[in-house]
């Protein structure tokens, strides 16, 4: 089975697999959004954080790869009766835009191995206005021992010194380490150790 396949198959319900709810480190970094704001929500899936974001008045754009998950994206828009614009692309294969966003958020994006990690990171870094902010939410290598949710590939999963490395061209105003309950539908439930970071374009 392709991976894309293995989405499609988790999102093939009436349940929103990840909560309806956005991602409550996204929630908290509100005050650094303003209406008009153009925001790249990375593989966004059923919808809940580019959702979340259009009703905060940003103009947003949500990819993923799985067309089943943007079918659930669009309903959610429409039940919380917001636009955005959804476009069904693999991460690779997708043209990334060039300095076209004001904010790139990408929360648990932790699909990828090291390799094309770096290469995600720095499309997602090219997507960014100058000046521009980047939103990162994921896992923390202690999360194995949770097994709460997320990857089982230790090399998938965050540190702090990992994100500073890679991140060692923009400015970090954010980059937070901490263990948390967390309620995300049925994919991301208990205690979980997690990571936040947030860092501006230069």
């Amino acid at each position: 089975m392709s991976q894309i396949d293995m989405w499609n198959e988790r999102f093939a319900t009436d349940a929103y697999f990840y909560g309806k709810e956005p991602n409550a480190f996204l929630v908290r970094q509100k005050s650094r959004f303003s209406p008009g704001m153009k925001a790249l929500a990375v593989a966004d899936g059923e919808g809940r954080n580019g959702v979340w974001l259009a009703e905060q008045g940003l103009d947003v754009l949500a990819m993923d790869a799985s067309p089943v998950a943007l079918k659930k994206a669009e309903k959610l828009a429409e039940e919380r009766k917001v636009s955005l614009r959804l476009e069904c692309a693999d991460w690779k294969a997708w043209t990334w835009p060039i300095e076209a966003f004001d904010a790139v958020v990408a929360v648990f994006i932790q699909f990828t191995g090291p390799d094309d990690r770096a290469l995600m990171f720095e499309r997602m870094k090219r997507a960014l206005n100058p000046g521009g902010l980047l939103l990162l939410h994921g896992y923390r290598t202690e999360q194995l021992a949770y097994g709460t949710g997320g990857p089982k590939a230790i090399e998938n999963l965050y540190t702090e010194a990992l994100l500073r490395e890679a991140f060692c061209d923009m400015q970090i105003l954010e980059l937070r380490s901490y263990d948390a309950e967390i309620e995300e539908g049925t994919g991301h439930r208990g205690m979980s150790a997690l990571i936040d970071m947030v860092a501006r374009r230069v």
